[in-house]
Parts: C-alpha cells; sequence; structure tokens
C-alpha cells in the first residue's frame, strides 16, 4: 500500500472498503452502459463501491453528492471483460490460513506512526 494512503486510513480520513470481483464488473459494466466508458478493472472497484454508496442514500432517502477517482480506460483489459461476459470469472475467499501467514510476514515491519489529533 501507498504510505500517503495508509496513513489517511490510519488518520480516518479515507475508509477502506473489499469489493468483490463480480461485483466490479457488473459495476464496470453498468458504468460503460451509462457513462460511455469502459472502465480498467481496479477502477471497477471505485465504480462499484460508488454504486453501493448510492443505492445506501437512495434507500436512506438521502440526496448526497458521492465524488470517486476513475483513474483509467480499460481499453487494454478487454480480455478480462470477455472471460466475465463468458463466466470465466469468479469470486475467491482468501482462506484465513493464508491472511494470518501474511500479516505474520508484517510484523517484523516498522509499525506506521499514529496520527495525533490538533
Amino acid at each position: 500500500m501507498a504510505p500517503i494512503v495508509s496513513q489517511l486510513v490510519l488518520d480516518g480520513i479515507i475508509r477502506p472498503m473489499a469489493v468483490h470481483q463480480m461485483e466490479t464488473f457488473n459495476a464496470g459494466v453498468t458504468f460503460a452502459r451509462s457513462e460511455g466508458y469502459i472502465s480498467a478493472p481496479e477502477c471497477n472497484h471505485a465504480v462499484a463501491a460508488t454504486i453501493r454508496e448510492a443505492l445506501k442514500a437512495k434507500e436512506e432517502g438521502k440526496e448526497k453528492v458521492i465524488l470517486f477517482n476513475w483513474s483509467g480506460h480499460g481499453l487494454v483489459d478487454l480480455g478480462a471483460y470477455e472471460n466475465f461476459f463468458r463466466g470465466k470469472l469468479s469470486d475467491h475467499e482468501l482462506p484465513q490460513s493464508e491472511i494470518d501467514a501474511a500479516l505474520k510476514d508484517l510484523e517484523s515491519l516498522p509499525k506506521p506512526r499514529q496520527a495525533t489529533r490538533r
């Protein structure tokens, strides 16, 4: 993770969110059909999170301005979209044992500084 992004999370300025692959591709297709742009698969995570927030606001009867960063087109990723439409993609849950092993590998690394509120 980029140090600036990590610090923004630690400072409580942004909130990380996980989105499964199938939801991201569905969001990318929705975005392409409504906006006319094919998103890079990485951008589809932001598109999916934005759609989630918009649906939540609609459900709550709230009017919101939702800003997201769309950082690239998916023209070089059309093979991934082809695999999506052919049903060759699926969601994958990482086993907890693999997550625990990865976290153990991080234990020896320097710890991030905690933010101090002014």
